[in-house]
């Protein structure tokens, strides 16, 4: 295995060498997680080449901060980030099994029932650790959700428990400054488009 991260490196040089990259940046950002396998031919001449499969990289040009917000708006999103990904990935999860399951119930009234239980459960699973999410983190999350499933807080909501009881926890959540129609553009908004970089990123394992 020592041979073929040799053989990773070495190849991830070139790839860097192509981006703009140092060599030394590129050895610092490297990890095995990114070889997704490996395997070995005979070439023309009968000898043996090994050949290592990696994991897509993306490399973004170098961030320039238009002035000291912005650059201070980067290190503040990448702490939230680290924190609101896990949890957005999470919820997905949850919400795509959840999702799976009541489609094989019966009927109407058990997935209701169902769905109202999941809800109660859900609070409690996730309450002690949101409860320490500042407003700007619980934002974050609301935008990362709409990432990891293309809808915002409010339409699963909706969906999952019906419009009135979306409507509230929107009410809710604004009298603590979240709306959880919050959208997410990163094609269209600066600072969307900057947290869609750290997602990548830290998704990665490079920051």
């Amino acid at each position: 295995m020592k041979g073929l991260m040799k053989w990773a490196l070495a190849l991830t040089g070139l790839v860097a060498a192509a981006c703009g990259l140092s060599a030394q940046e590129t050895v610092l950002t490297i990890s095995p997680k990114y070889v997704q396998g490996s395997y070995s031919e005979l070439g023309e001449n009968g000898d043996t080449i090994y050949r290592v499969v990696l994991m897509p990289l993306t490399v973004y040009p170098e961030l320039k901060f238009k002035d000291k917000k912005e650059e201070e708006f980067y290190w503040r999103t990448v702490r939230d980030v680290k924190k609101a990904l896990p949890y957005a990935k999470l919820i997905t999860r949850t919400l795509t099994e959840t999702y799976e399951y009541i489609e094989t119930l019966p009927d109407t009234k058990t997935r209701e029932k169902h769905l109202h239980e999941m809800e109660g459960a859900v609070f409690q699973q996730y309450k002690p650790a949101l409860k320490k999410f500042t407003k700007g983190q619980a934002k974050v999350l609301c935008k990362l959700i709409q990432r990891e499933t293309n809808q915002s807080s409010y339409d699963i909501l909706k969906a999952f428990l019906g419009s009135f009881r979306a409507s509230f926890w929107q009410t809710f959540g604004k009298m603590f400054g979240v709306s959880l129609k919050t959208k997410y553009e990163p094609d269209k908004n600066r600072e969307d488009a900057i947290m869609e970089r750290i997602c990548v990123a830290v998704e990665q394992g490079t920051l």
